[in-house]
């Protein structure tokens, strides 16, 4: 039985409801229903409206897909196989200012990028879908495996797939972890005035 949330202030259940499983089904996922989630992503806030998120995607039994898995180290492989699709999270470095000739370094780009990332994520979950993130690879692999050029970051992989009920096939110590998880106390994260942690 998934274990309840308790937030401290009211706020909107999405943001309880949505957690990383790894046991997926392995369901074949449609392509438009995985552009969905690319769409609701695309609609993030970012810094001058850069928007400097990309996705390279691939779903099951594609070259796209065998591409960022063999990217994922031995232990996310060993769950991710069952994932119905795999993204590569990429964010831009540089950007060029509306009326500027020259590109510029682009400091928020993996904030303006993990945005992204959470607003993909709820609307999968708002599907049906599950969506799990993942660091766990090798950046150089998976930068040569999609031709991805040097001015562009590998933040993560995610991992899309529907949540299943058989946990079998995974590692014991991922089975008895195969719910959602809790989060820190706001006093641990949030500070008024000056940082005090």
């Amino acid at each position: 039985m998934a274990a309840v949330r308790q937030t401290e202030y009211e706020i909107h259940p999405q943001f309880t409801a949505r957690w990383s499983s790894r046991a997926f089904t392995g369901e074949p996922i449609p392509e438009a229903t995985l552009l969905a989630f690319i769409e609701a992503a695309r609609w993030a806030p970012s810094a001058f409206n850069a928007q400097p998120w990309r996705f390279v995607y691939g779903v099951q039994e594609t070259p796209g897909f065998e591409a960022i898995f063999g990217a994922l180290n031995e232990f996310n492989q060993g769950w991710a196989r069952r994932a119905s699709a795999l993204i590569a999270v990429l964010s831009a470095t540089r950007w060029q200012a509306p009326g500027s000739s020259t590109a510029a370094d682009f400091p928020s780009h993996s904030l303006d990028t993990g945005a992204a990332w959470g607003y993909l994520a709820l609307q999968a979950q708002a599907a049906g879908w599950n969506a799990h993130g993942i660091g766990g690879f090798d950046r150089q692999k998976l930068r040569e495996a999609l031709a991805v050029p040097a001015e562009f970051h590998i933040e993560a992989v995610v991992a899309i797939g529907r949540q299943g009920e058989d946990k079998s096939f995974l590692p014991e110590s991922l089975q008895a972890r195969e719910q959602p998880s809790p989060r820190k106390p706001l006093a641990e994260i949030a500070a008024a005035g000056r940082f005090s942690f």
